[in-house]
């Protein structure tokens, strides 16, 4: 199931005269075979735009907290605790942070299962007439379930549903349902999430 994400966050960002498309390549971590998006965004959008939209390309739900670091810094859910600051991310855009500069940026979600996206600048381009993204363009295999453990128990589980004749490898499929397949990559769907997404941060705009 792709999420739409319905959380509360901030209007998008206007598109500018000079704005660029910066095209990424995201790469989740540690995983095996590599679970990946490509993904073309406008370089003003807010940084938490870049956040939802990563939620929707590895059909993850915003449960968890996440952060992204770029250069020195980290952004996402704003906190100051001991030699920690997180700024906010949905104060600056990716032109504010440079993302084009740094040329590659960390996305961590669910710090408490360790999921790491890296993230990379594969090119610039002016925006073409009638661009709207976050759009993806490209990808492989379905993003690791949610809360399913982190990454050795994500490569486990595909181990374990290999097996589906001993009792932990149909316990996860029992927990995954009968529509979960690894390798499944539906950009039809992601596409159609992000969309809706969009349409929805322009309605509060307009609220």
């Amino acid at each position: 199931m792709i999420s739409t994400l319905d959380g509360q966050h901030g209007a998008p960002a206007e598109k500018k005269p000079n704005d660029r498309a910066l095209v990424l390549l995201a790469r989740v971590a540690g995983c095996e075979p590599l679970i990946w998006r490509r993904l073309t965004v406008r370089e003003s959008m807010w940084l938490h735009q870049l956040h939802d939209a990563i939620q929707i390309a590895f059909d993850w739900f915003d449960y968890q907290t996440h952060e992204f670091a770029i250069g020195n810094t980290r952004y996402g859910n704003p906190f100051k605790r001991d030699n920690i600051v997180i700024e906010d991310d949905r104060d600056v855009t990716l032109a504010d942070v440079g993302l084009a500069t740094a040329g590659m940026a960390l996305y961590r979600y669910h710090f408490g299962e360790g999921w790491t996206v890296e993230l990379q600048v594969e090119k610039t381009e002016p925006c073409k007439k009638n661009f709207s993204p976050p759009t993806c363009v490209a990808g492989e295999r379905a993003g690791p379930p949610e809360d399913c453990g982190g990454v050795e128990a994500y490569n486990d589980m595909l181990a374990c549903i290999k097996e589906p004749h001993t009792e932990i490898g149909q316990e996860w499929i029992e927990w995954l349902g009968p529509e979960y397949d690894a390798e499944r990559f539906d950009i039809n769907a992601i596409n159609k999430a992000l969309k809706e997404r969009a349409k929805h941060e322009g309605k509060k705009d307009g609220e």
